[in-house]
C-alpha cells in the first residue's frame, strides 16, 4: 500500500509543500490524455488511497470527491492535436506540467513514472510505480482517472456508437468495430495506428 514515506523524506529536508503527480489516458485512441497534481494534508489524509487501477469505479469517486475536500489540487491536460503534434509521451509531460502549475504553491514534485517532465515549475522526482508508493501520487492517479472519464462520458453524448462512456476511449474490440463503420471523430488520436491506418 501507498505511505508517506517519499513525502517524509522530503519534509524531513524542510521542503513543505510536496505534490504528487500521475496522468491517464496515454493508452487510448480517442480523447485528452488529463494529468492531475495533489498535495495531501499529512494529518487528514483521505483513507483507502490506493493506486487508482487497483480500486473499483465507485471507490474511485467516493475518494474524487475526499481528496478535492481536503487536499489541494491541480488538473492539467493536453488535447487530441497536442498529442498528435507531440506524440503521446511529451504531451503527458505537458499535462504534468500544467497541473503543477495550476497549484497555488508548491516546492517539489512527486512524478509518477521514470522521467520528470522538463517544464516544470519546481524541482521533482520520478518514482517509477509511483501510483502504488506514494500517497500523493495515488491521489493523483484518482483525480486523473476520475477527470478523463468524465471528460469521455461527456463526449460519448456528442459521438454516440463508440462506446466511449464504457471503454474511456481505450482500443477495445467494440471500439475498433465502431471506428470502422462510423469513421474517425476529430477526438480520435490520428497519430496513433488503428486510426492512422484507417485514414
Amino acid at each position: 500500500m501507498p505511505d508517506f514515506a517519499e513525502e517524509e523524506r522530503l519534509w524531513g529536508d524542510g521542503i513543505e509543500h510536496v505534490a504528487g503527480v500521475d496522468e491517464a489516458g496515454r493508452g487510448p485512441l480517442a480523447g485528452p490524455v488529463v494529468a492531475a497534481a495533489v498535495l495531501l494534508n499529512p494529518q487528514d489524509p483521505p483513507e483507502g488511497l490506493d493506486d487508482s487501477k487497483k480500486l473499483s469505479a465507485k471507490a474511485r469517486e467516493r475518494l474524487f470527491e475526499a481528496i478535492r475536500e481536503k487536499a489541494q489540487v491541480g488538473i492539467g491536460e493536453a488535447t487530441v492535436a497536442e498529442i498528435d503534434a507531440l506524440n503521446i509521451l511529451y504531451a503527458s509531460h505537458l499535462a504534468m506540467e500544467r497541473a503543477v502549475e495550476a497549484l497555488s504553491q508548491v516546492d517539489h514534485a512527486l512524478i509518477d513514472g521514470n522521467m520528470i517532465p522538463k517544464g516544470l515549475v519546481c524541482p521533482a522526482t520520478a518514482l517509477v510505480k509511483g501510483d502504488g508508493r506514494s500517497l500523493s501520487i495515488a491521489a493523483a492517479s484518482i483525480i486523473a482517472k476520475v477527470t478523463r472519464d468524465r471528460i469521455m462520458v461527456d463526449l460519448a453524448q456528442h459521438f454516440p456508437g463508440y462506446g466511449w462512456e464504457k471503454n474511456a476511449g481505450y482500443p477495445t474490440k467494440p471500439h475498433k468495430t465502431a471506428l470502422e463503420k462510423l469513421g474517425v471523430t476529430p477526438h480520435h488520436r490520428r497519430s496513433f495506428k488503428p486510426v492512422h491506418n484507417m485514414l
